[in-house]
């Protein structure tokens, strides 16, 4: 592993945090808060205008065709501001679950609309139970002519007010249970007769989420993506990417969360002098700093990991998302207390960072289901185990 940026990986990151600096203040952020879709569109087509919807995209398709490295400097970048919009949703699970599993056509009608700012993706997998395995999945797709009819609901389903698709997830072979096979993934316009979707509330409004019902929705057999029955590991492989993306969006909060903590420490005064004086409140420093580069560290080596095909790369993703989900989200809250009073108010940032670590911490399963995945890697050998 490299573990030295390159020089057009470093004006990446250069270029990117100035534009977010310059376009997406915290005043976008707050406004997407009253948003019915939680979608800054000049933002979202600045970006697309700049490559970052199709950065891991083959050129084949207008994309730029760079690895998970350089999405999760990207996605380092957005964390810092807390960038809102559907990226993960779209520029890395779509994105990757055309890639990967889409057919020819698929790639060549769903990839240059995704660069180009113009196809939003929602992943519909989770039902009632909020459950990321298979057993998690009984929403059923009945064979109809030669595509299938989808009827049941799916929940918690992120970013699908602003979506153009639903990249839903169902069981087309009866029987199947809670078992990996029969599982199928195919892509269902938003507006398609029989969807309908209602906003949820949620402590992080700057990304919607919503309750999806569908009512005898018909869906086309070039919709299924891959072969029907067979789509566990690839949403296996597209939950590790977006582990590994979350991962890095935790790991820009935290440096801004921790530099907003000690600037405050310099300058808040208690007893004549600056309380950044206080070895409790320098402990405290240490400790977030500390925390934030392994957030890091775990983010870029499960990148790499990602990007080399390493054997460990599921686990590396597991564990990373456990660990950086829970360390986010103690370093918000040391940095509400280092702010005291005032990290309470709705007037400070500090409420909006913590909201944001809280609801990556449950993304793409909680601490204890990734670090069971990851001992299931210990026990059955190297790749996505299957329960």
């Amino acid at each position: 592993m490299d573990v030295k940026f390159s020089a057009e990986q470093e004006m990446l990151r250069e270029s990117a945090r100035g534009l977010l600096e310059k376009e997406c203040p915290m005043a976008l952020v707050r406004a997407q808060l009253e948003s019915e879709i939680g979608l800054p569109e000049a933002l979202w087509q600045r970006m697309a205008d700049l490559g970052w919807l199709g950065l891991i995209v083959p050129e084949a398709y207008g994309g730029g065709e760079l690895g998970m490295i350089d999405l999760a400097l990207l996605l380092e970048e957005m964390g810092r501001v807390l960038c809102p919009g559907p990226f993960v949703s779209t520029a890395v699970v779509g994105a990757q679950a055309i890639r990967l599993g889409g057919s020819e056509a698929q790639r060549e009608e769903w990839l240059p609309p995704l660069v180009r700012g113009e196809l939003r993706i929602a992943l519909a997998q989770l039902e009632a139970e909020a459950d990321w395995e298979p057993a998690g999945i009984q929403m059923q797709a009945q064979p109809d002519g030669e595509g299938f009819r989808l009827e049941g609901r799916k929940c918690f389903v992120a970013d699908a007010p602003s979506a153009h698709q639903l990249l839903v997830v169902a069981r087309t072979e009866p029987g199947s249970g809670a078992s990996a096979q029969g599982i199928s993934l195919m892509m269902v316009p938003r507006d398609a007769p029989g969807v309908s979707l209602r906003v949820l509330d949620y402590a992080e409004q700057s990304r919607k989420l919503a309750e999806v019902e569908f009512d005898g929705v018909r869906v086309a057999a070039d919709a299924v993506i891959g072969k029907p029955g067979e789509a566990w590991p690839l949403l296996e492989r597209l939950h590790d990417h977006a582990r590994v993306a979350l991962c890095a969006e935790l790991s820009g909060s935290a440096q801004r969360v921790l530099e907003l903590s000690v600037a405050y420490a310099k300058t808040r005064e208690q007893f004549g002098q600056a309380i950044g004086r206080f070895q409790a409140i320098q402990h405290k420093c240490a400790d977030m700093l500390v925390a934030s580069e392994g957030i890091r560290s775990a983010a870029y080596y499960s990148a790499w990991a990602l990007d080399q095909g390493e054997p460990d790369a599921h686990a590396s993703a597991s564990l990373a998302k456990a660990y950086c989900s829970e360390a986010g989200v103690k370093i918000t809250g040391d940095g509400i207390q280092i702010h005291g009073g005032l990290g309470f108010t709705w007037e400070q940032d500090l409420h909006l960072y913590f909201k944001h670590a809280r609801a990556a911490e449950f993304a793409y399963g909680s601490p204890a289901l990734n670090r069971e995945l990851a001992a299931r890697v210990l026990l059955d050998g190297p790749g996505p185990a299957t329960p």
